[in-house]
Formats: structure tokens, sequence, C-alpha cells
């Protein structure tokens, strides 16, 4: 069973009851498929109407959520023949950020992205998907290697932000942060981003920075957390669901600016109650992007991006 949030404390008491039913009926050899029935049902449509109007701090929690895919799921999903890279030939390798060459449908690609990890010592490992300079450095250097060898990039965006620690900005966080949006942009092969779960600040639009940005039903996109915000318009992180209002952070609002290109559909509840559907629907719309833009000679694909950010800036000025 998922992990239920503050908000779906009435769907968790009626699944509830919805178990210990079923373990009576198992348990006595009762029949009460019937009344099962009738609590489920009741339930699925507590769930849509609940879903149907998150506001958008419940889908900042619902972006968070411990038990949503990540990108070994991603990887393991959709990707064949994965052949993952290491290190940024300058430090260390950074295990925020992963990638390597890939088959995707019967394409030759290289994806990258943040990984979180899915329990405490895979966080840690990780660094819970906050990538460091190395990260951003190695993400430079694979991009270049596909530039070099004309592969599509495809990027999996999942971060509340790039490492924040004084050694991170001892080795140049800004620079490889910066290094990296402009590898992003100087790209002459296809480049598709999409958000998965978080998309935050500058440690997402390193990596974010394509032809296409997918984002996911659920998924949250913003230059600073709401906590973040709270804590500096109002120096208090309790005011983080106004600030995620104020913020636009979601796939609905973004879509309205320009600032993403397409909405990605999640199951019921969540990519987390249904991986398999969610992952599957994320292939359907990166392919839908790569047969849009594989036409394109590199020339065409810079200038698509440079107009792309452009529109953008001249939209929400």
């Amino acid at each position: 069973m998922p992990t239920f949030l503050d908000f779906e404390k009435p769907i968790a008491e009626l699944q509830g009851r919805i178990d210990e039913l079923r373990e009576t009926g198992a348990e006595g050899g009762i029949d009460i498929s019937a009344e099962i029935a009738k609590l489920q049902a009741k339930s699925d449509k507590l769930m849509r109407d609940t879903f149907a109007k998150l506001s958008p701090w419940q889908k900042t929690q619902v972006a968070r959520h411990p038990e949503r895919p990540h990108f070994k799921h991603y990887v393991a999903g959709l990707f064949d023949e994965f052949m993952p890279l290491a290190g940024d030939r300058a430090f260390g390798d950074d295990q925020a950020i992963l990638g390597g060459f890939a088959t995707f449908r019967g394409r030759r690609i290289m994806v990258l992205g943040h990984e979180k990890g899915d329990d405490t010592t895979s966080r840690l490992r990780h660094n819970f998907g906050m990538g460091k300079p190395e990260g951003y450095r190695k993400a430079v250097r694979l991009m270049s290697l596909a530039d070099r060898f004309g592969l599509p990039i495809v990027t999996l965006v999942d971060t509340s932000g790039a490492f924040p620690g004084l050694q991170a900005e001892e080795r140049g966080q800004a620079e490889a942060i910066a290094r990296s949006t402009e590898a992003c942009l100087a790209a002459g092969v296809p480049l598709v981003s999409a958000i998965v779960g978080e998309g935050g600040s500058g440690g997402a639009i390193a990596l974010a920075s394509g032809n296409r940005v997918l984002m996911f039903e659920h998924a949250v996109y913003s230059v600073i957390s709401p906590e973040g915000c709270a804590s500096i318009l109002w120096r208090t992180a309790d005011k983080a669901p106004e600030a995620a209002e104020a913020m636009k952070v979601t796939a609905q609002h973004l879509k309205e600016f320009g600032v993403i290109d397409t909405i990605v559909p999640e199951p019921l509840g969540g990519a987390h109650r249904g991986a398999s559907a969610a992952i599957g629907a994320l292939g359907d719309a990166i392919a839908a992007a790569l047969d849009e833009l594989t036409p394109l000679d590199p020339a065409a694909l810079r200038r698509d991006r440079r107009e792309k950010f452009l529109a953008m800036g001249r939209a929400l000025a």
C-alpha cells in the first residue's frame, strides 16, 4: 500500500476499512465482496475528486512523494542497453546526476538525469538528487559527447536544487550550472527534457534547457522551493502553501505561460500509484517530441531552442 499524504487522510481511512473487510472475509470465509466493491467505488470517487482540485502546495507534496519513480526506474522501463558513464574528468563522479548511452525505441540516444534514491542508504549516496559541480560538469561532458556522435539527448529532471554546500561553492557550483545550461542550448542534436518530480532552481534548468520540455501532471517546476520563497518573503517556511500558490509552480500554470510544452498525464493518485503506466506515458511523449525534432538540422535545432527561450522571456516580461 502506498504512503498516504496528509491531504489524503480520508482516502486512507476508507482504504483501511476496505483492507479490514478483506481480512475479515478471508479469515471467516464470508462473502462480503459487494460491501468491499461499494467502499472501493467510494474510495475511487474520493480519489478522483481530491486529485481534480489539488492546490499547488498539494501538487508539490505529490511531486516529492518518496515512492514516485526515479531515474533508475525510467531507465529500466524505457531504455535498453543503458551504458552508464562516470566522472567529469576533473574532480570525480557525482552520483546525484547519472547518465550514459542507451537505446530508446530503436534510437541510440544519450540519457541523463537526477537520481534521488529510494531508501536512506541510496538517498545519502545520491545526495537526495542535489547535484554538485562535478555532476553538472559530467552532464556537459555527456552532452558534448552526444553532440559529437549525433545522438539525441533525453534529460530527466527531479531535484530540489543544486547542492548548496560550501565545498560545492568552492569548486565552482555557479559556473558549472551555467556551463551545463550553455551546453543544453548549444547542442546540435534534439534535446528533450522531462520534469518528472521536482524541478528546482538552476539545478533543474541546467538539464532542462531543451527543445521540448515535458512535465508530469503533478510535477512542480520553479526558481526556488516554496519553503525557500516563504523564508525569504515571510521569514517562515510555514507560509510555503501561500508561496506555492503565488509562484505558479504547477504544470498547468507553466503550460499556460509557455515555460513547458507538454503535460504528461499521471495515473489516478499520482505516478507512484501506477509507475508502469506513468513511465509508459512519458515514453510516448518523449517519442513524439523526438519524431518532431529529428528532421531538423543542427542550426535549426539551435535556432528552435533560442527562439523558444527568448519568446518565453518576452511572454513573462
